[in-house]
């Protein structure tokens, strides 16, 4: 537990055990739990934790509490990571009344058997609720990433309390740049929804904010323009950087040597922001994330099984699922025999808006040779300008 500001706390938890966050992306640094607590006439807690540190959360909130019995316990999101020590709390604090919307209280009967309507308080979009001198007001964000999810604004301190928007991956002490790992957790959990996203900012846009707390992560409480629009820009899914990102696969090291060919030729031609990723090896949620970063990309993979070789083809599905749009692409296909790469690329991105697909295109025929290598080359001017 720590004291954020005069009445605010914070009760989250840090969990550096865990291997893959929703069983699928990797948390090197770890991934915090975020809960936190206003103090005023009355008392709001915002969302728990996950179920394996309800001890050490009910702790910190007994430690904040110094006594007092909490009035609300405010749920802004359903994800168990958020809302498994709900029982737990009611059972310590049973005159605490459940606030959410109903969507959430449908999900708490469905998570936990007991319907807390009658206990609660069901609110609606723009609903407001006073401690004193803090007016909450509640702002609904569905599918942000699940469709339950609400925001809340402070008007007395400026806060919005973002459930998992302005989120990302690794505990808060672990120092890393903040942008590259809330990046790699907005495209794979939140990608998919950038209209939502925005309607989200539109919404909050109307309060002067002056700190962040999301659900995952630090606290944000300077240079708030820069993460907001970043937000924005992965809503609109537009690209940060001008480089290229090339994404291969390579099995026996003749694709690998051909992308590491063009790499040398792009950085000749001027691009000064390169990135390889063999897909094959790099978990791909750090892929997505490059793609979108970028705003140029190179498909290099060989065909097999008459199509495309899996980690591509995954890597396409992925990218496509999630409104992958407004870059520019180029294909490099290998193929020993009936090469069919750059056509299976092609219909895979069908889906995708605004894509300028490069004119230069390069045919390897096992490995590379004085034609395969003038196209390479042809591809990289191209793909440079």
């Amino acid at each position: 537990m720590k004291k954020l500001s005069n009445d605010i706390f914070y009760l989250g938890v840090d969990d550096n055990t865990l291997d893959l966050f929703e069983s699928q992306f990797p948390v090197p640094n770890g991934i915090s739990y975020n809960s936190y607590m206003i103090e005023d006439e009355k008392i709001a807690v915002f969302d728990t934790v996950d179920v394996h540190f309800c001890d050490e959360w009910l702790k910190n909130l007994d430690t904040a509490l110094q006594g007092r019995i909490p009035d609300y316990l405010i749920i802004e999101h359903m994800e168990p990571d958020h809302s498994s020590c709900v029982l737990r709390f009611k059972e310590k604090y049973p005159t605490s009344k459940i606030v959410g919307n109903s969507k959430i209280f449908v999900m708490l009967n469905e998570f936990f058997g007991k319907d807390y309507t009658a206990e609660g308080i069901v609110v609606k979009d723009g609903d407001k609720l006073s401690l004193g001198k803090h007016e909450l007001i509640f702002i609904f964000a569905p599918m942000v990433h699940w469709p339950e999810v609400m925001v809340v604004y402070d008007s007395y301190n400026k806060a919005l309390f973002s459930a998992d928007a302005f989120g990302k991956f690794g505990i808060a002490a672990c120092g890393e740049e903040w942008a590259d790992e809330a990046r790699r957790y907005y495209f794979g959990i939140v990608g998919k929804y950038g209209t939502q996203v925005k309607s989200l900012l539109n919404k909050v846009s109307a309060y002067e904010i002056s700190v962040i707390y999301p659900l995952h992560g630090p606290v944000l409480n300077e240079n708030l323009n820069y993460y907001i629009n970043l937000y924005s820009m992965w809503a609109d899914y537009r690209a940060e950087t001008d480089g290229v990102m090339i994404a291969y696969t390579s099995v026996y090291g003749h694709t690998k040597y051909a992308v590491e060919k063009l790499a040398e030729e792009l950085k000749l031609n001027g691009v000064k922001y390169v990135s390889l990723f063999d897909l094959a090896r790099n978990d791909i949620s750090y892929c997505l994330s490059e793609a979108f970063k970028c705003n140029k990309i190179v498909f290099a993979t060989t065909t097999y099984n008459g199509g495309l070789f899996p980690a591509m083809n995954i890597f396409l599905e992925a990218l496509t699922e999630r409104n992958f749009q407004g870059r520019k692409i180029g294909i490099i296909e290998n193929g020993s025999w009936a090469p069919v790469a750059a056509k299976a690329i092609m219909t895979k991105l069908e889906k995708c808006k605004n894509l300028i697909i490069a004119e230069n295109q390069v045919k390897i025929r096992s490995a590379l040779n004085e034609e395969s290598e003038n196209q390479l080359k042809s591809l990289a001017e191209e793909m440079s300008k």
